[in-house]
């Protein structure tokens, strides 16, 4: 997929907790014609010892016409804190539970589980 930071932060989280086996980013090189080419973002997946994925579903909360924010107090629990939100604070990108614990709200994501 297409490279931003936004993204590569998501999926450093995403393998931090688990949900993904790895993340990585491909440099390209630019092109003879002189065009600019893009760095692409490797997502590895991670799957049970059965074959199901690990990932059942990921929802994007907060969306370009709708943002979703949360306070402090107000932080999501996914199915009852078996999955997880990601929250974009002020001090970076954090799971539902860091943000809890170090007491900040910010900006809903996506929730996965």
């Amino acid at each position: 997929m297409p490279m931003s930071k936004l993204k590569y932060n998501l999926s450093k989280v995403l393998v931090r907790e688990g949900w993904l086996d790895g993340a990585e980013v491909i440099k390209l090189e630019a092109k003879k014609n002189g065009s600019q080419s893009f760095d692409q973002l490797k997502l590895t997946l991670k799957y049970e010892k059965n074959g199901k994925p690990v990932i059942s579903s990921i929802r994007r909360v907060s969306r370009p016409g709708l943002r979703i924010y949360a306070g402090k107090t107000e932080l999501p629990k996914v199915l009852n804190n078996l999955g997880m939100a990601v929250i974009s604070t002020p001090q970076g990108l954090l799971t539902n539970k860091e943000a809890r614990k170090k007491g900040v709200g910010g900006e809903v994501i996506c929730e996965i589980y």
